[in-house]
């Protein structure tokens, strides 16, 4: 199979459109990707003024509350998306989120529209449009981590996630670009950045980061291309990509969300989760792929398997809670952060949250850093790849690396230091190697796990506070659930603002409560087009 199955946008790329922030929507249905028609005939959408919501904020209940009403179909939102990404992503200001469309998109809308008109209770996804980051498993595109290496890399499975969501109705519409290998090929790459599909841009601020590595994911959900996304963080690459982008951004538990069927650095902190506009759309969405996986140890005493994280979002969630303020998460006096800081933990305050300044260590004791990434991204890529069928271009890293450098010229802008030192480990057991990594592993979880389980148990905290991904490389290491939040923009240039709160493992429902009930008091995020609007305003050219 080649990788004519998705549909690419580079083609696409040099067109522009004249698109007003209000009429993305409208213009969404009628400019359809090049390919797409081909692959599900389209079908007569709704007509342009008549389309009842903004995709740029609509939210999931928003978009279910007019399928189950019959003033939309399934078809008509996803051909809204896919227009959307036409005249915004791929053409208008290119924001390069998406590295390629389903084929199959439109016809598993029809099936969910299908399934509904059958009537009867459903699932909250069923027929909502999900945006997959290009790292996860999805039969019918290829599955590339945004390597040229991996261009024609077909799965012949889905993800269990992605099965999840099939089985939820959910409409898979696109993969998302990322950085690179999840930003562990080489050291110094952009966040967004890929040989395959290149740069990202953030919609907030074009001059600034994406972040990564999920920050197609990221920059996509912001923009509305579609109801919600999935990333992947191994440490800061969902938290990262939703401060920068004005996301919700979840970064579960390891072993909530089964890893099999995701491009992998380290079973030891990979995890996949939601990006997303609202914290009801996080939690819709992790209701549908939280779960357990034969194949994924880690999931194994899931406790939380079967859950409605939709049930746990409360406006008097706060009320009793004992929140640990980070003391060097606290941004310095006089800046815009530190004004937009401080009015979170008024809103904090006054939602009845009691706030304990504590002091935690997020650095690590190790000299010259842990080995853990490096040891466990050879290990780990080597037994995804071999599980692909036997045709998949690449067998193990040791081919990638050759092939890179069979075509440096696009694929190694960057480079691939990391590849190479991860190659050059020795995983033998009882190797120096293998010994190094077996107390740097130890030490990580002393470093992470045990000093937050000590402030939380000496202060009776219930989460601690961190400013935008502040608390993604402790919690990482520890595999514990952070939950990120809008908090507002930076006066001076309205760049957004995240508050992240971290709880113990399996300690979500509590997480999300928090954010819940901090994002309905405070109602701070607002869409790209209003912070930035000159971007999306092609009427001036």
């Amino acid at each position: 199979m080649d990788d004519t199955a998705s549909t690419p946008l580079t083609t696409t790329r040099r067109t522009m459109f004249r698109v007003l922030p209000a009429a993305a929507g409208a213009l969404a249905l009628t400019a359809l990707p090049s390919g797409v028609a081909a692959a599900a005939p389209a079908e007569t959408p709704t007509d342009d003024a008549s389309f009842p919501v903004d995709l740029e904020t609509a939210t999931v209940a928003d978009l279910t509350r007019l399928m189950d009403q019959g003033r939309i179909t399934s078809v008509q939102l996803t051909k809204a998306y896919l227009g959307r990404i036409h005249a915004l992503d791929a053409a208008g200001p290119a924001l390069n989120t998406v590295r390629c469309l389903n084929p199959d998109a439109l016809e598993e809308a029809r099936a969910a529209d299908a399934q509904r008109r059958k009537g009867g209770r459903h699932s909250p996804l069923l027929g909502i449009p999900v945006l997959l980051k290009d790292n996860i498993d999805a039969v019918g595109m290829a599955t590339t981590a945004g390597s040229v290496a991996l261009a024609n890399s077909h799965p012949a499975t889905d993800a269990p996630l992605v099965a999840q969501l099939r089985a939820a109705g959910a409409v898979i519409l696109a993969k998302a670009n990322l950085t690179e290998f999840a930003n562990f090929l080489t050291n110094g790459m952009p966040g967004g950045y890929s040989s395959l599909a290149g740069q990202v841009l953030n919609p907030y601020d074009v001059s600034q980061t994406p972040s990564g590595s999920s920050a197609g994911s990221g920059a996509a959900a912001a923009a509305g291309f579609a109801a919600v996304a999935i990333g992947t963080e191994t440490s800061g690459s969902i938290l990262s990509p939703a401060a920068a982008n004005s996301d919700v951004g979840v970064k579960p538990t390891v072993g909530l969300i089964s890893r099999t069927g995701i491009v992998p650095i380290a079973a030891s902190q990979d995890t996949a989760g939601p990006l997303a506009r609202t914290v009801a759309d996080a939690a819709a969405l992790m209701t549908v792929i939280t779960g357990t996986d034969s194949q994924d140890s880690a999931t194994k005493d899931n406790p939380l398997v079967g859950h409605d994280f939709t049930k746990d979002l409360s406006t008097t969630a706060l009320k009793g809670a004992r929140i640990g303020v980070v003391a060097s998460q606290v941004p310095a006096d006089g800046t815009d952060n530190r004004a937009v800081w401080d009015a979170a933990l008024a809103v904090l305050t006054a939602r009845g949250a009691t706030l304990v300044n504590v002091t935690l260590d997020t650095s690590s004791s190790i000299s010259g850093g842990s080995t853990v990434l490096t040891y466990e991204f050879k290990r780990d890529l080597n037994a995804y790849l071999a599980r692909l069928p036997k045709n998949a271009p690449m067998k193990s890293m040791a081919d990638i690396i050759a092939y890179n450098n069979a075509h440096s010229a696009r694929a190694l802008k960057f480079g691939q230091a990391r590849a190479l030192a991860s190659q050059a480990i020795d995983l033998s057991p009882g190797s120096a190697n293998t010994l190094k990594y077996q107390s740097d592993r130890a030490q990580d979880l002393k470093d992470s796990k045990d000093r937050i389980d000590a402030v939380m148990a000496q202060y009776n905290l219930t989460a601690l506070l961190f400013a935008n991904s502040g608390s993604a490389g402790i919690g990482a290491k520890a595999g514990y659930p952070s939950v990120s939040v809008p908090a507002g923009y930076q006066a001076a240039n309205r760049r957004p603002f995240n508050i992240a709160f971290l709880g113990k493992a399996w300690s979500e429902p509590t997480l999300l409560g928090y954010a819940y009930d901090y994002e309905q008091a405070s109602k701070l995020r607002q869409p790209p087009s209003a912070i930035n609007p000159t971007l999306f305003d092609r009427s001036g050219l």
